[in-house]
């Protein structure tokens, strides 16, 4: 057997919050103007109370409303896959698990938060949204949610990727999402997710009908996205194996990464690995500071790696990841040595993706692609030293609307890239 499932009723009905795993409190986010720490009436004119209550707390488990539930089963539990033709390619002794998120209605783990924020800004009896999106899986997944819940949704796409990938956009329309391109009045600009946080906030704050949702970063962010997690570890169960001996997922700002890493930080004998581009390598080259979430400033400084809310990335294809920061909880687990880091250039991750697509039959998103990559290189380590390992990666998105990607590597045409 290489596929293991769940029924729908095996849907974690509650978050894992790992704060209370982690060596120390988190360190508080700052008020941009004041620098004192932020409190719920700071936030409030961003997001729902809900939200907030579950940005800061330290409870180790929170419920998931029945509401998120329905929804959440329309894909929920998702399949956990073995790669054994990747593995007989690889003449490896370990065995290869991915966690497959492709399967959700935007084709990546984002819904899995889209929901939950959609539902609570309903709930407050919020009528529009604005958010930013990079290579496009957010503001796609934000737009079926917000359909869900009857919410009207503008989405500021970072310009690279708005031109890059125009079927996002109108993947976006087509659930009722308005697109346009990041930032705004500066047609020449690349554009990066820090200028798009900041034209998104500028459009919420002041209007009373509005919040802001963000897609990854913030703690209640990867709360929601721990269904992952949770589900893998019963299905490894399933499949035979205790726990893995390794967690990777790519990184942009973590969440992703967080939604299949964080229920295994209590395991103290599992590694963890961030995987993320080199052209933006904030865990890997970055400095843990205070900086603003936005490239404006008008966000809280929040406690991460970051490469400097200032800096414009490369216009790669996994626009997913072109982030100057981090999630404030990932970055505390790197900087603390629990999770390990590490950064690829895009044609040896995409040589993997093309290698896996082969093998495996699915053609990832970019980002994932990253994962691919790192699970292979661990795999061909456990090779050389002979050892039977149990690795884990997140299938985080498909690719099949990433074609210009593909065409792009397997014509040499992918930019180069700074050394």
């Amino acid at each position: 057997m290489t596929r293991w499932t769940l029924p729908p009723d095996r849907i974690p009905d509650a978050w894992f919050n790992v704060v209370p795993h982690l060596p120390a409190p988190p360190q508080p986010p700052l008020h941009p103007v004041t620098r004192e720490p932020v409190g719920p009436d700071d936030l409030a004119p961003l997001f729902p109370m809900a939200l907030i209550g579950q940005e800061v707390s330290a409870e180790p488990w929170i419920d998931v409303p029945g509401e998120v539930l329905d929804i959440l089963r329309l894909w929920r539990p998702t399949p956990l896959q073995r790669a054994v033709r990747l593995e007989e390619a690889l003449g490896t002794p370990a065995r290869i698990y991915f966690k497959d998120e492709s399967v959700s209605p935007a084709g990546s783990h984002k819904p899995n938060t889209a929901v939950p924020q959609a539902f609570y800004n309903a709930k407050e009896g919020i009528a529009r949204l604005t958010t930013e999106t990079g290579a496009g899986q957010w503001g796609t997944a934000l737009a079926f949610a917000c359909a869900q819940f009857d919410l009207d949704l503008q989405v500021y796409m970072v310009r690279a990727s708005y031109e890059q990938k125009p079927y996002r956009r109108v993947a976006m329309e087509t659930w009722g999402g308005a697109v346009v391109a990041s930032p705004v009045g500066e047609p020449g600009h690349p554009g990066s997710l820090g200028a798009a946080i900041s034209d998104a906030v500028r459009d919420c704050v002041g209007r009373d009908d509005t919040h802001y949702a963000l897609g990854s970063v913030l703690n209640h962010v990867l709360l929601h996205q721990t269904v992952i997690g949770l589900e893998a570890r019963e299905q490894l169960e399933l499949a035979g194996e205790r726990l893995p001996d390794v967690v990777i997922a790519s990184c942009g700002g973590g969440s992703n990464l967080g939604g299949i890493a964080f229920p295994f930080v209590p395991d103290a004998g599992v590694r963890l690995l961030a995987v993320e581009p080199a052209s933006c390598p904030t865990l890997t080259k970055g400095r843990f500071d205070y900086d603003f979430g936005d490239t404006a400033g008008l966000t809280p400084l929040m406690p991460m790696y970051t490469l400097g809310h200032d800096f414009v990335p490369p216009s790669i294809h996994a626009g997913g990841l072109r982030y100057h920061g981090d999630s404030p909880l990932v970055s505390a687990l790197v900087r603390d040595g629990r999770m390990a880091a590490v950064a690829y250039p895009q044609g040896p991750v995409f040589d993997a993706a093309v290698q896996f697509a082969r093998l495996e039959g699915r053609i990832p998103a970019p980002e994932c692609a990253h994962a691919i990559r790192a699970t292979i290189d661990e795999a061909l380590a456990a090779k050389e030293a002979g050892e039977e390992r149990v690795i884990l990666f997140n299938y985080s998105g498909h690719g099949f609307l990433d074609l210009a990607a593909y065409d792009d590597h397997l014509n040499g045409r992918l930019p180069a890239e700074p050394e």
